[in-house]
């Protein structure tokens, strides 16, 4: 029977206080829907070709103006590329070195959160350094923010999953010996025919609706204090107003990182920066 002087054992104890951090954590980063009750829905604008172009230059404005501190953020981009395809030849995961290099476009709109912060805070007229990348961390909307990277981290498991069951299907389960002979079965047989086809496009599938629930949901979730699932629909309805537009601005972002990828991925450290800040402003164009 339970008293008032019960001493706590170890492992009670240990319970209690794994509880009571949840609480915490979960009061701190899971939003509260009664503060989104009543909002009104973002209105989407027509964007035209000129407004993509509009935004790459401001982007590359924004390198210009915060270059040292950008570069300096731009680097994580290619070293993450080459410790994944460090890992890649390791592990003999060789034939999921491409899904993990194209994949990891999947997570972009959040890996660039801390551009788009860089953006918005340049654009108040403020003082701007790297460590502002950081400001993220104390914006309300963290928690969708965090949410919305649970799901694109999901469409990115799923692309990895879906990659390796098209690689088992058409070259097998052994390893390739080599770099040489994996290259040469992948494009001078049959079955790295079909392994090029259904994987480009299984990823065309995976890519399409990473971009269309992405292409502006962080920067409106950092920019409104918004319901997460208002930002997706917001971003699917960008989409839908601005098919052609937003196609084109697809092939751009995928140009863009196959460019920048081909110089042993160093080329990312321009490219990546550039992008992440266009996609702000281009945010800004697309969501009144």
């Amino acid at each position: 029977m339970a008293s008032g002087n019960h001493i706590e054992n170890p492992f009670e104890y240990f319970i209690e206080k794994l509880t009571w951090g949840v609480s915490d954590v979960g009061r701190r980063l899971i939003p509260n829907p009664a503060r989104h009750a009543g909002q009104a829905v973002p209105q989407v604008r027509k964007v035209t070709a000129a407004d993509l172009w509009d935004a790459l230059r401001q982007g590359a404005a924004d390198l210009g103006a915060l270059r040292d501190d950008i570069l300096f953020i731009g680097i994580i981009y290619p070293v993450a590329g080459l410790l994944m395809a460090r890992l890649a030849f390791s592990y003999d995961l060789l034939p999921m070195l491409f899904p993990l290099a194209s994949g990891f476009a999947i997570l972009g709109p959040v890996a660039a959160v801390g551009l788009y912060e860089m953006s918005r805070r340049r654009e108040l007229g403020e003082h701007v350094t790297w460590l502002d990348a950081f400001g993220v961390l104390a914006s309300p909307a963290l928690g969708s923010i965090l949410g919305m990277g649970a799901i694109l981290l999901a469409l990115f498991g799923l692309w990895l999953g879906t990659a390796y069951e098209i690689n088992l299907l058409t070259l097998g389960a052994a390893p390739p010996p080599t770099l040489l002979a994996f290259s040469h079965n992948v494009f001078w047989t049959h079955s790295g025919a079909t392994l090029i086809a259904a994987g480009v496009g299984a990823g065309f599938l995976f890519a399409v609706v990473a971009f269309a629930i992405g292409v502006v949901t962080v920067p409106l979730l950092l920019d409104r204090d918004v319901e997460l699932w208002i930002a997706i629909r917001t971003s699917l309805r960008v989409v839908a107003a601005n098919p052609g537009t937003m196609m084109l601005w697809g092939l751009i972002v995928a140009g863009s990182l196959v460019l920048g990828s081909i110089p042993a991925l160093v080329g990312l450290i321009f490219v990546v920066p550039v992008l992440g800040h266009a996609s702000w402003h281009l945010y800004r164009k697309a969501v009144a």
